[in-house]
């Protein structure tokens, strides 16, 4: 899950960043609007975290050139607590959250996951394909109700192939949904990545497809 945070007070940000790469996800952030905007219409994101109050360009304006431009991303707007109206007029916009500062990292890191599970269309935390299963709640993975011993890269790899579980996923998306801006992974470093998970996955029917010079797939084969 890649994550963008549009927040100027930096000590905040750090903050959230902290939190948010703690748990396991990839988190890029930004201090103005006009970054914001230029970073939602070239990259793409799960979750952006928007704080209204943005210079060079407000929050609420950002969020309209989102939706402008056919985004579904799903929002979660940061506000001050007295700014009643700018919420309204946020969710008229098309957010899908707020929090008023100040806020527990707790219950932001919760809103987070109901966010992106809506981003994915279900309304659970927990992700099937044959006897695998994935906790996104407690970033843990099981086969036949057994937890594997995953590295946080690992986890984050195997999420991403269960979103996309029977279609294919090139090195170029991995890449984009794994790695936060400045992070040099390249497409030999994913290879290593993809063995790794396979040794510790691919028990009975699950195993991860390799289709040359294209991606990789997660596939469940037929008994």
């Amino acid at each position: 899950m890649r994550i963008l945070i549009a927040e100027d007070d930096q000590v905040l940000a750090d903050g959230l960043l902290r939190s948010l790469r703690g748990s396991g996800y990839a988190v890029d952030q930004v201090s103005s609007g006009t970054e914001a905007d230029a970073a939602l219409a070239s990259h793409e994101f799960d979750l952006l975290i928007l704080d209204l109050g943005l210079p060079r360009l407000h929050g609420l304006e950002v969020l309209r050139k989102l939706r402008a431009r056919g985004s579904t991303l799903p929002v979660l707007i940061l506000t001050a607590a007295d700014s009643v109206d700018q919420r309204v007029k946020g969710l008229d916009l098309g957010a899908d959250d707020f929090m008023a500062k100040p806020f527990s990292l707790q219950e932001l890191e919760a809103r987070v996951r109901a966010l992106t599970r809506r981003g994915l269309g279900t309304a659970s935390s927990i992700i099937r394909h044959g006897p695998l299963t994935f906790d996104a709640t407690g970033r843990v993975a099981y086969i036949n109700d057994q937890m594997i011993e995953l590295s946080a890269r690992e986890i984050s790899l195997l999420e991403v192939l269960l979103q996309r579980a029977g279609r294919l996923v090139s090195k170029d998306q991995l890449v984009t949904r794994l790695c936060e801006w400045g992070e040099e992974v390249s497409n030999n470093a994913i290879e290593v990545y993809i063995h790794r998970l396979r040794k510790k996955i691919e028990q009975g029917p699950i195993r991860i497809a390799t289709v040359r010079g294209l991606g990789y797939c997660l596939e469940k084969i037929a008994a």
